[in-house]
């Protein structure tokens, strides 16, 4: 992927633009709730942990390893959140879907859901990648509960697979979805966001 482009995704729900530096005090609105970050690898609830967590993101897409967007409820105008690409093997036709985190007064309200239909959508048509894989912490279960739902295929757990907050090693719980079910998600789960408005 070229991480110098500014790749901007929208449907009916949401708008995805690139992170910038100059988010931070929308961002913070959202941001600065400590159970947001509860299962995260770092936090970003408070000044310090924000600013570090955007300069990191935006150091990682300059360094190729990962593309940071932030999240706009259409609804609102308001910046939700972030998600990003990451860990791409253009060799295997293979990214992943992380560093997802939205404000609770966003959350159950359909905008993760349509975040990941443009993610997915992305990925797979303009992309043109064969699999995209997500991760969770094995510890949190709504996480784990909205991937399913999702209709990502839970494939695992890699044990004591990744350091996090406060030095604790967590276990990773990978999904996946590959090209065959996003034939049929983007009819199913995923068919309200399929047309642009």
């Amino acid at each position: 992927m070229d991480f110098s482009a500014n790749i901007v995704l929208e449907n009916n729900r949401v708008r995805l633009r690139p992170l910038e530096i100059g988010d931070f005090e929308a961002l913070k609105v959202v941001a600065f709730d400590a159970d947001l970050w509860k299962y995260t690898l770092t936090r970003g609830d408070d000044a310090v942990s924000l600013a570090a967590y955007i300069r990191q993101a935006l150091e990682a897409r300059e360094q190729g390893l990962r593309y940071p967007f932030v999240i706009i409820d259409r609804e609102t105008g308001q910046l939700a959140g972030s998600t990003s690409y990451y860990n791409e093997a253009e060799a295997d036709q293979r990214i992943s879907i992380g560093y997802t985190w939205v404000g609770q007064n966003f959350q159950r309200s359909g905008l993760n859901w349509a975040c990941k239909h443009l993610l997915l959508s992305h990925a797979f048509g303009q992309m043109g990648h064969e699999r995209v894989e997500l991760e969770t912490d094995a510890r949190n279960d709504k996480s784990r509960t909205a991937m399913t739902r999702m209709g990502a295929t839970e494939e695992g757990t890699l044990r004591s697979h990744r350091l996090t907050q406060g030095g604790f090693r967590r276990d990773t719980v990978i999904f996946s979805v590959i090209q065959s079910d996003w034939s049929e998600l983007r009819q199913t789960v995923f068919q309200p966001f399929e047309y642009r408005g």
